[in-house]
């Protein structure tokens, strides 16, 4: 029987939009993170999540032998995390850096987060790769200390950024990223889109009014791609590490887009908190709290860890999730969610399944839930 031409029509319609699409699936942005000898293994799960919260792109770890084999022919930007940028440096190897460079002079994105956006600088008498054009200063007094940092945009900064631009000032997670200033007789020439406002000199007698007033955003062309130099750690943050995505997307010229509606979140912190010396003894002494102190002691310890922001703190909490106090695994998933650390979703989800107290497991589901709507 032959079928009319309508239900022919409508027939093929269907089997189109049922058609898995090979550029819907090819056309995701590919993303790397650099996991070499001195990055942070925190930092690189931090970018890594970060990359999760956008629906337009995949995310893979890449090591030094990946590079030499070149897996950035497979990628459309790569992003160094913080660490050490001179043990990153080391990693890499002269060739591979010369692999990174010819990658973003062809067109791909490179993201340069805190020691990343040392290694990008030309800065001298320190092991680094020229692509950004600044030079940081100061190096000596590298442990300056870390906190939550206040900082401001500039009229270029509120256009890539324009979710949070009628805010006067912003916070982020900043640990002892580099103090920046143009770098002499470089032909590169960066755009500032964002400037630290904190003064941190809480330790290693650094000096007073030297990371405030300079970039903590730059950008800037090399060859035919682009590179994005960020100080501080959005990707640390809760609220605001879909800044991490959007950042790729300008190195790589594409249109902003929308997250979900928990991700953007500047009012999370509303002011600085610099760790001062008493605070990194407390945060130390923490730790073994958590080996030997009873569950009401642990608590304590998490509500005190989080009102700072603990750097560390985030380590301790996987294992206090199966802790043999069921408040204290409940704590632990509040915190775990509260910090929006998308890297512990397996272990969230385990806590959950693993719970045996029915409170208990209520409350906990509801803090992976909080987990999991941050993703698309």
């Amino acid at each position: 029987m032959k079928l009319p031409n309508r239900i022919l029509l409508f027939a093929l319609l269907v089997f189109v939009q049922c058609t898995p699409s090979t550029s819907t699936q090819t056309d995701k942005m590919r993303v790397g993170v650099f996991e070499g000898h001195g990055g942070s293994q925190t930092c690189i799960w931090e970018a890594v999540a970060a990359i999760k919260l956008d629906g337009e792109m995949t995310v893979r770890t890449i090591t030094t032998a990946d590079i030499a084999n070149n897996v950035l022919d497979e990628l459309d930007a790569i992003i160094i995390p913080g660490g050490g940028g001179s043990r990153q440096y080391l990693n890499l190897g002269a060739e591979n850096q010369k692999r990174i460079k010819e990658f973003v002079a062809r067109g791909g994105g490179a993201v340069g987060i805190c020691a990343g956006a040392y290694l990008f600088s030309n800065t001298p008498e320190y092991s680094c790769m020229q692509l950004n054009g600044a030079q940081a200063i100061d190096i000596e007094h590298d442990n300056r200390g870390h906190g939550i940092a206040k900082f401001t945009l500039t009229e270029a900064g509120k256009e890539l950024f324009p979710e949070v631009a009628e805010l006067d000032t912003l916070y982020v997670m900043y640990y002892e990223g580099p103090v920046f200033i143009p770098a002499e007789g470089d032909s590169i020439q960066y755009e500032t889109l964002a400037i630290m406002e904190s003064d941190v000199h809480e330790e290693g007698n650094a000096p007073a009014n030297m990371t405030n007033n300079k970039p903590f955003f730059t950008t800037n062309q090399y060859g035919e791609g682009r590179v994005f130099s960020c100080i501080a750690h959005p990707e640390a943050t809760p609220g605001m590490m879909w800044m991490i995505p959007r950042i790729v997307r300008w190195t790589l010229n594409k249109p902003i887009a929308g997250y979900a509606e928990k991700v953007i979140d500047p009012t999370i912190f509303n002011q600085e908190i610099l760790m001062s010396i008493s605070d990194l003894r407390q945060e130390s002494r923490y730790f073994r709290t958590f080996l030997y102190g009873t569950a009401e002691e642990k608590i304590a310890a998490l509500d005190w860890l989080q009102s700072k922001h603990s750097w560390d703190a985030k380590r301790w909490l996987q294992g206090l999730l199966f802790d043999g106090d069921v408040q204290v695994r409940v704590r632990a998933a509040q915190y775990v969610a509260d910090i929006h650390y998308i890297h512990y979703l397996p272990d969230m989800r385990a806590a959950y399944h693993a719970e045996k107290d029915e409170a208990a497991k209520v409350q906990i589901k509801e803090h992976l839930d909080k987990l999991e709507t941050l993703l698309p």
